[in-house]
């Protein structure tokens, strides 16, 4: 009765899972195929291009030319070497800076912890948009527009980022063990890289995963920040692929999937620690 049972389970599951693989991955062969279209095929056939070929397809119609004038007619690799680096060194120093000052919100004692803690709290609900305006404002008078520094460092101490790192500090890394640490005469900064770091490991993955796509895939900021246009990031330079009076789908689609690479592999290295990073801490505190 119980195999019966879960056999029954296992098809159910399978019933769901695989029509909601289907739905997501129809839009992405969608696009790998029109990268490889024509112009004069993108609006003939909704997938591969009809003709006289294996399955009723014209194969010889597909073409990597889209991917080549990619490279060799706009400025795709320089835009990639932009957004690479604004997305890593983000997400490496945001990581950083969260862990560490959510690990002090939750483990130290200080004066003014309480204070700061409201603080951070009162900054979630701020809407981004509302920031855009002063944080102009702020990098016009440091002399930091037209540069990526203008970029990373506003996104460098996200207040989701170290409330995250709170919950997952009370949730992971227990107050005895610190004790112990500090007895053995650690100071506070070797207690936080050696022992809470390690602890925090799943967080750190995931929150570093959320962060690099959030910077990766920004599109207002650096059109607000950059006023260069050989120092736009992927997300502005593709939109700007399209002409006044004509657009090359294919052009835009090529660059459109190759833009998709670098995050999907990035999110299948790290998606298991990923998944365990959004579930620790979720509910302690």
């Amino acid at each position: 009765m119980s195999a019966r049972l879960s056999t029954s389970r296992a098809v159910a599951t399978y019933c769901v899972v695989i029509p909601a693989c289907i739905v997501i991955a129809l839009p992405l062969v969608w696009l790998a195929i029109a990268s490889l279209k024509t112009s004069e095929d993108f609006f003939q056939s909704p997938f591969l291009p009809r003709g006289e070929g294996l399955f009723g397809v014209a194969w010889d119609r597909l073409t990597l030319d889209n991917f080549r004038n990619l490279f060799d007619k706009t400025g795709f690799a320089r835009a990639l070497l932009a957004s690479s680096l604004l997305a890593s060194v983000t997400a490496t120093l945001a990581t950083l800076i969260c862990a560490a000052a959510g690990y002090a919100l939750a483990r130290l004692h200080f004066r003014g912890k309480r204070a700061a803690m409201w603080l951070v709290l009162a900054c979630l609900i701020v809407p981004a948009p509302l920031l855009l305006s002063p944080g102009f404002a702020v990098l016009y008078h440091l002399s930091l527009l037209d540069t990526f520094l203008g970029i990373i460092l506003p996104a460098i101490g996200p207040a989701f980022g170290v409330y995250l790192f709170r919950q997952a500090t009370v949730s992971s890394v227990p107050p005895e063990l610190l004790e112990a640490a500090r007895m053995d005469g650690c100071s506070e900064f070797r207690i936080f890289w050696r022992v809470a770091l390690p602890l925090l490991q799943p967080m750190i993955a995931a929150f570093m995963l959320i962060t690099f796509l959030g910077v990766w895939n920004n599109f207002i900021n650096p059109q607000v920040v950059l006023q260069s246009a050989d120092k736009f990031p992927l997300a502005v330079m593709i939109a700007q692929l399209k002409d006044v009076y004509s657009q090359d789908y294919g052009l835009m689609m090529a660059g459109t999937m190759l833009s998709i690479l670098p995050v999907a592999g990035l999110f299948m290295l790290l998606q298991r620690d990923f998944v365990a990073g959004l579930t620790s801490g979720a509910v302690k505190g």
